[in-house]
C-alpha cells in the first residue's frame, strides 16, 4: 500500500532546499530556521529538503546536522496544515534528509533522519566520486537498506560527477529508491536518467528536476521513449527556497496544462526569465561561488534570515552579484507582500 507521502510525492510538489539560517556572527538562528520553514508550508510547498547542498553540507563539520534536521522536523509537525494524522502532525508533507559521506558516515546519516521521521534520503555521492560506477552503487544499496534513497545527479561544478546511462539503469533497480533528483544542468545527461527510468520500468520512481537553470521546460517536457512517457513530477530545487509561494503557483499551472495538453508559448519566456534570475542568485558569471550567500541574500532583504552569513566566513556574494539580485528581484513584489504580513507570526 502506497504511503501518503510517497503519494504526495509521485503527484509532484515543491520542495524547496531549506538554508542555513546564520546571523552575522556566524551563529545558527533557530528562531530565524522556524520561521523560514513555516514559510514553506504556508506557501504550499509538499515537502522540505534539510541538511543538503543549499543547507550547506559544512554543517556535519559544526555539529549542526542533527539539530538543524530535528528543528526542521519539529517546526513541521508544529504546524499542521491540510491532511494530518490523528495526533496533529503533518500526513503527507515529504521530508527530505540530505545524506553524503563515504559509507560508513553515510548510514549514520540516514539512520539519524529515520530517526526524527524523515521519509527519504537525497544522497550525494560527492565523496565516493573517485570510485568506480559498480563500487558507487553498493554504496548506494547499503544506504537503501536505510532509509528510501532520493536519487542525486549533481553538476560536477559544485562536487558532483558525469554518470553513465548505465549507471542511472542500475540504479533504478535499487527496490528502495523512490524518487531522483537530476541536476546535472545538462540536457544529455538529463536524459540519460530519464531513459533509464523509463527503460527500467519503474514508474514508481518520481522525477524531480533540480536543473535549477532551466526549470520550466523541464516541467513542460513530455520525456518519450518507445511508446513509454514520463513528465518530470516536481523540483527539488535550490531555486525554490526562494519565492516559493509563486513556484507553488507555477508548478499548479504548469500541471494544469499538462493535463489540458496546451502548453502556452509563453511558458517559454517565463522560463527565459526565471533561468536569468536564477543565474543572478546562483552566481554563474563566477562558476556558481556565490551561490548560497545569493540565496539567503534573497531570503535576508525579505526578513526570513538575519544574514546571508555562511559557515565559512570567506564564502560572500561575488563582486556585481547583489545588484543582480536586485535586478531580478524586482517584479516579486507579490511574494514580499506576502512574506511581510505573516513574517512578526512566523518569527514568534
Amino acid at each position: 500500500m502506497t504511503t501518503p507521502w510517497r503519494e504526495r510525492l509521485n503527484e509532484g510538489q515543491v520542495i524547496p532546499a531549506c538554508p542555513l539560517a546564520l546571523g552575522s556572527d556566524g551563529t545558527w538562528s533557530e528562531r530565524h530556521q522556524r520561521a523560514l520553514v513555516r514559510y514553506y508550508i504556508e506557501s504550499g510547498a509538499g515537502g522540505i529538503a534539510a541538511g543538503v547542498h543549499t543547507t550547506q553540507f559544512a554543517i556535519r563539520d559544526h555539529g549542526l546536522y542533527e539539530p538543524v534536521l530535528r528543528l526542521v522536523a519539529e517546526t513541521i509537525d508544529a504546524c499542521p496544515t491540510g491532511d494530518v494524522t490523528d495526533d496533529g502532525k503533518l500526513n503527507s508533507f515529504v521530508r527530505v534528509a540530505g545524506i553524503c559521506g563515504e559509507t560508513v558516515k553515510a548510514i549514520g546519516e540516514a539512520e539519524v533522519a529515520v530517526s526524527l521521521g524523515y521519509h527519504a534520503g537525497l544522497l550525494s555521492t560527492s565523496a565516493v566520486k573517485h570510485k568506480s560506477e559498480s563500487e558507487i552503487l553498493d554504496h548506494c544499496r547499503k544506504v537503501a537498506e536505510v532509509i528510501p534513497l532520493f536519487g542525486f545527479y549533481l553538476q560536477p561544478a559544485v562536487g558532483g560527477r558525469v554518470f553513465s546511462y548505465d549507471y542511472w539503469r542500475a540504479f533504478c533497480e535499487i527496490e528502495n529508491v523512490v524518487a531522483i533528483k537530476i541536476a546535472a544542468f545538462n540536457r544529455y545527461q538529463t536524459i540519460d536518467v530519464v531513459r533509464a527510468a523509463i527503460e527500467s520500468g519503474r514508474s514508481d520512481i518520481a522525477l524531480y528536476t533540480g536543473n535549477d537553470d532551466n526549470i520550466i521546460v523541464d516541467l513542460l517536457t513530455p520525456f518519450q521513449f518507445g511508446n513509454r512517457l514520463r513528465w518530470m513530477a516536481g523540483g527539488l530545487l535550490g531555486q525554490w527556497a526562494v519565492w516559493t509561494r509563486s513556484a507553488v503557483r507555477m508548478l499548479g499551472e504548469i500541471q494544469q496544462a499538462r493535463r489540458q495538453a496546451t502548453i502556452p508559448i509563453n511558458w517559454l519566456s517565463q522560463n527565459i526569465t526565471l533561468t536569468d534570475a536564477n543565474s543572478a542568485i546562483f552566481d554563474v558569471a563566477h562558476q556558481f561561488s556565490g551561490c548560497i550567500p545569493g540565496v539567503q541574500e534573497v531570503l535576508r532583504r525579505q526578513g526570513l534570515l538575519p544574514s546571508s552569513r555562511c559557515l565559512d566566513p570567506n564564502e560572500v556574494l561575488s563582486p556585481g552579484q547583489a545588484a543582480e539580485i536586485t535586478r531580478v528581484s524586482a517584479d516579486q513584489r507579490s511574494e514580499d507582500a506576502f512574506i511581510a504580513k505573516n513574517l512578526d507570526r512566523w518569527l514568534d
